[in-house]
């Protein structure tokens, strides 16, 4: 791979897909910026968990962008509504979906890549193994990085911006391995949209199933602590 700017805008939220994504950004040659951002959520404790990962990773800045979404509310991520522990119902959308999370988030990357001079910006994103958010889909990435490509100086001048997203299609399990691969510690990450008082991931909601489910298909161990 030729990169004609080392840096990459990684938005690092903690858990095991950002993670990864921000090891193979590594591993592609790139310097990593990476970008948090905390919207005052129910599971703040990813906040640590991306800490730990930009520190290991060698990230040469991270920044963690407040950003209170509760004032918004509308999800059970950011408002006083129950995190569903019964599982996903098929082809819907779930209360744990932010409005319009990833186009806020992936408008902070934009901003940041071209405060940087950077023009790559890396997400998690997944389209298979995950809970049907609208924003994780391909059809939103490449809308977003066209709009980049049409709001920005840099872009309009040409110097194009690209979002990578190694992991749309691959499966929990396959990014367990990923994790492994790189040599990265799955335990720094985190996954639980509700955990406990001490910090336990409560083993019920959706992201704690598909993370459980991943690793069990991987043959991997699983080092998250459960409630």
């Amino acid at each position: 791979m030729s990169i004609q700017n080392t840096s990459a805008i990684v938005l690092l939220s903690g858990g095991l897909d950002s993670m990864v994504v921000a090891g193979l950004a590594r591993e592609a040659g790139y310097d990593l910026i990476a970008l948090t951002i905390d919207y005052n959520q129910r599971h703040r404790v990813e906040l640590d968990s991306a800490a730990r990962i930009a520190m290991h990773l060698g990230a040469k800045e991270h920044i963690v962008l407040p950003l209170d979404l509760t004032r918004f509310g509308g999800s059970a991520l950011t408002a006083d509504i129950d995190v569903p522990k019964q599982g996903v119902e098929s082809g819907a959308i779930p209360v744990t979906y932010v409005p319009a999370r990833n186009t806020i988030f992936l408008s902070l990357c934009l901003g940041l890549a071209e405060a940087r001079d950077a023009r790559d910006l890396w997400i998690g994103v997944n389209a298979l193994d995950y809970s049907g958010y609208p924003d994780c889909r391909p059809e939103f990435i490449r809308a977003f990085e066209a709009t980049a490509n049409l709001a920005t100086k840099a872009g309009v001048e040409g110097d194009s911006f690209t979002i990578h997203t190694p992991l749309l299609d691959m499966s929990k399990a396959d990014i367990a391995r990923e994790a492994a691969r790189l040599g990265l510690d799955a335990g720094m990450s985190w996954s639980c949209y509700d955990p406990s008082p001490d910090h336990k991931a409560c083993g019920q909601c959706d992201a704690c199933r598909l993370r459980a489910k991943g690793f069990a298909d991987a043959g991997l161990l699983d080092p998250t602590i459960y409630a």
